[in-house]
């Protein structure tokens, strides 16, 4: 990845890893955008109905506002997606947050938190695609800590968030979501911590 032109990071993470901290970190550092609530904006500004339902979850679940895939949950009324489609909205979602994410990325360089960034810039001849992950007992522990939760619920909430992002990827992308062919860095924080895990990614970087 050269840092001397526009460039893109994408991360994609299984819930419970701390990859949405790691990207805002690695951001921070690299003195570039995170995209993430930007993307949840600039879609509602392209759909008008997605806009009550952004309201919605900022109001009922502030806890998960970050988080597009519980965002996306939510805005199919909490229904499990069997993988078919419920409506053309959905189509028009994916479309539009993927618009919005390349118009930014052509602008300026970012660092691109889920929302599928590794298929999007699957050929973008300057990307860094990453994937994070961890033991489930690492995870549980940290959702639970997080959340002042137990870790018997820590753990359904990994269950549930985990088979969302997957089958969200499946259905949009036609890819694996843990698939390692898909990304150039797999990195298995447990060994790192956030502040490790950022370290080692500059490193790389540089």
């Amino acid at each position: 990845m050269n840092k001397e032109e526009n460039f893109v990071i994408t991360i994609s993470r299984q819930f419970g890893t701390g990859g949405h901290e790691i990207g805002a970190e690695l951001a921070r550092r690299l003195g570039v955008k995170l995209l993430d609530k930007q993307i949840l904006n600039a879609v509602a500004g392209r759909i008008h109905a997605v806009e009550d339902a952004v309201d919605k979850i900022e109001t009922r679940n502030p806890l998960w506002r970050d988080d597009f895939t519980n965002f996306y949950r939510t805005y199919m009324s909490n229904a499990e997606y069997n993988g078919q489609e419920h409506d053309q909205t959905s189509r028009e979602l994916f479309r539009a947050q993927c618009e919005a994410i390349r118009q930014i990325a052509e602008e300026e360089s970012c660092v691109i938190v889920g929302r599928c960034g590794f298929d999007i810039f699957a050929n973008h001849p300057n990307c860094l695609k990453i994937f994070v992950h961890a033991s489930l007992d690492s995870r549980k522990r940290r959702i639970a800590e997080r959340y002042d939760i137990s870790e018997y619920d820590a753990a359904a909430m990994i269950v549930d968030n985990d088979y969302s992002r997957e089958l969200y990827t499946k259905t949009f992308t036609g890819r694996d979501w843990t698939d390692a062919t898909n990304y150039d860095i797999a990195l298995d924080v447990r060994k790192f911590g956030v502040n490790g895990a950022v370290d080692f990614l500059m490193n790389c970087i540089e």
